[in-house]
């Protein structure tokens, strides 16, 4: 390509980048479509313009011809020569023609000449003349005794009208369409200086500088709000860094207790194996195992439910049946809780099985763990909605801390003791699961004195047909 051009190889790439640039600037593009805009409909208004005045002049002057063929021939018939009246006006001539076409009388600049034009009386004609260069436009009327008057009129100050026009046009358009290209140029550029500001600090913006945000314009337009929308777009992805960093930093921190217990185990068995008794060490190692395990599958559920890809099989399940499992399951493994199961009715759902019975099995854990006393469950249908609730007797949940419990890793000041069995993960996982299910969990005060916690759950298709065939029995 340089060679061809005979440029050195850095000019022409030189020129190459910057027509690429030309070519990819929105700025040229639309400069260009609007100057080539106006400049079609200029070229269009110019040409309507000159043939419109081109049309009104012939059409005046034929006008102007025609009353002065009929003068003339009211002359001749009263007997009055109407060639004197044009003697020495070389733009106007007349003619007097017999019944057979043949001159009658002339004027002296068409004297000797055969008949400027054989038309009907009433009608005109352009036609070019042996005396002159120019065009004349002729124009018939009868004279009475077949004979016809032909005046004629040059077309030369028509055509130096159209053509003043056309000079005048070809200076101004040019001249015109300048004026746009500069103006629509310094206005576009004038609109995308606020896109270029935030391309810039959009270009600057890295992974550890997501508190900045892009400059916003002081217009409420499509510009401000674009920059509106980057910028919470960046707020959120600062939100998500930050949520991923914490979610980082408390994994680590979960995972090093474990692993710290393993640890602390293997290297009392090194340096005292005495001290266990047999299989002690594998027993240790497997609860702390286990524990790994069950963070780690808890940990794998999040981050599904951040893709939006959590496993579920829907299918119908009787929360009700759930609810007194889940009571039976609490009353084994604590014996010293009273465990309650009141205001239970017969509700069905589309959803998950596994995963409703594993919100259920959270909450239980959760009411058992902060329990004093007392554990209760509930299951009841309002309004098209199932409800599923947990009661605990314990301390309770501060209002301030009653949405953010739901936060993973989450722990409150009476609930940090890891040797509970609280990662913290429990009430996050319930949360995202209800969400999946497009339902809802609250936190609140309990009749019991503590907390209570309610799950709620759109009604299936077939707990609805149940609803509507018992309202109609009763």
């Amino acid at each position: 390509m340089a060679r061809a051009t005979g440029w050195p190889p850095m000019a022409a790439e030189r020129v190459r980048r910057a027509v690429g640039v030309l070519r990819g600037s929105v700025r040229v593009r639309t400069t260009a479509v609007a100057v080539a805009v106006v400049g079609v409909s200029l070229l269009i208004g110019a040409v309507a313009l000159v043939v419109s005045l081109d049309v009104l002049l012939k059409r005046e002057l034929g006008a102007t011809m025609a009353v002065r063929a009929a003068e003339t021939a009211h002359a001749i018939g009263s007997g009055v020569d109407p060639v004197v009246s044009v003697a020495g006006d070389d733009d106007l001539v007349v003619q007097v023609l017999g019944g057979s076409g043949e001159v009658l009388a002339a004027s002296p600049n068409a004297a000797g000449r055969p008949a400027l034009a054989r038309i009907a009386p009433g009608t005109s004609r352009e036609t070019p003349v042996p005396f002159d260069d120019d065009e004349f436009l002729v124009v018939a009327a009868a004279a009475g005794d077949g004979r016809v008057v032909l005046v004629g009129h040059s077309i030369d100050g028509v055509t130096g009208s159209t053509r003043a026009l056309t000079a005048l046009l070809a200076v101004g358009l040019p001249a015109l369409l300048a004026v746009v290209g500069v103006t629509a140029w310094r206005a576009i550029g004038r609109a995308l200086a606020p896109v270029d500001a935030i391309r810039a600090e959009v270009d600057e913006i890295t992974g550890t500088r997501l508190d900045r945000r892009v400059p916003r314009p002081p217009s409420h337009d499509e510009i401000g709000r674009l920059a509106d929308t980057m910028n919470r777009m960046l707020h959120r992805l600062e939100r998500a860094r930050d949520r991923e960093r914490r979610f980082i930093a408390d994994a680590s921190h979960e995972l090093r207790s474990p692993i710290a217990a393993i640890r602390q185990q293997a290297e009392v068995a090194l340096a005292h194996p005495e001290a266990l008794p047999d299989r002690g060490l594998a027993r240790a190692v497997h609860i702390e195992a286990r524990r790994m395990q069950t963070l780690v599958d808890d940990l794998l559920l999040l981050a599904q439910a951040d893709e939006a890809r959590l496993p579920f099989r829907r299918a119908v399940i009787d929360l009700d049946d759930v609810a007194f499992a889940e009571a039976l399951r609490i009353r084994t493994q604590a014996p010293h809780l009273v465990v309650e199961v009141r205001d239970v009715s017969a509700v069905r759902v589309d959803g998950d099985p596994p995963a409703l019975r594993r919100v259920l099995r959270n909450l239980g854990d959760n009411a058992a763990r902060h329990a004093r006393e007392r554990v209760a469950f509930g299951v009841s249908e309002v309004d098209g909605w199932a409800l599923m609730w947990v009661d605990d007797d314990g301390p309770g949940v501060p209002p301030a801390d009653r949405q953010r419990i739901f936060d993973r890793f989450v722990r409150l000041d009476d609930g940090r003791d890891r040797a509970g069995g609280g990662s913290g993960l429990g009430l996050a996982i319930v949360a995202e699961v209800i969400s999946a299910h497009r339902g809802t969990v609250t936190l609140t005060g309990s009749p019991l004195g503590g907390a209570r916690l309610t799950v709620r759950l759109p009604l299936g298709a077939a707990a609805v047909a149940g609803a509507a065939d018992r309202a109609r029995e009763g």
